[in-house]
């Protein structure tokens, strides 16, 4: 590959969640942190597991796996800490992780036919096609358990 196909490719983290595995893309990675206490709290937040201190400011957990699996994720090894813009402000939000994660460049196709809210597209690696994750819209996914309870009290 020369250097004008390598520019048209972009780079992504590759992240395992369960046992499969996602991408983000690279410019919102802040950084993969170890594991830290996680601080939990009362609250009616989707997805928010609580939060952790990094680097002196408090970074909001979002536990995705049940969005993204349909059920728990085992045991996490690290937090995957990425920016969130709103408008011109930006927020660090970090993902628990359970396995390693990987730089990768290739190039975005059009997500499959059907494909969920969060999902802005697939990527090759090799022989594996691995879902593009759209950040913003996977951390503010009302979970599973939310939207069930927001169903229950329509109903009643």
């Amino acid at each position: 590959m020369n250097v004008a196909e390598n520019a048209d490719r972009g780079s992504f983290v590759l992240l395992q969640v369960g046992e499969q595995r996602f991408a983000l893309p690279a410019r919102i990675v802040v950084e993969l942190a170890p594991p830290m206490r996680l601080h939990t709290f009362p609250h009616t937040s989707a997805l928010v597991a609580g939060v952790i201190v990094r680097r002196g400011h408090i970074v909001p957990v979002y536990d995705v796996a049940p969005t993204l699996l349909g059920k728990e994720s085992p045991a996490h090894r690290f937090y995957l800490i990425a920016q969130r813009a709103f408008g011109a402000v930006s927020e660090a939000s970090a993902i628990p992780l359970n396995g390693e994660c990987e730089l990768a460049t290739a190039e975005i196709r059009p997500p499959d036919q059907g494909h969920r809210a969060f999902v802005s597209g697939t990527l090759e690696i090799g022989e594996e096609i691995v879902e593009l994750l759209n950040f913003e819209a996977l951390v503010t996914q009302p979970s599973a358990g939310s939207t069930d309870a927001l169903q229950a009290e329509a109903q009643s």
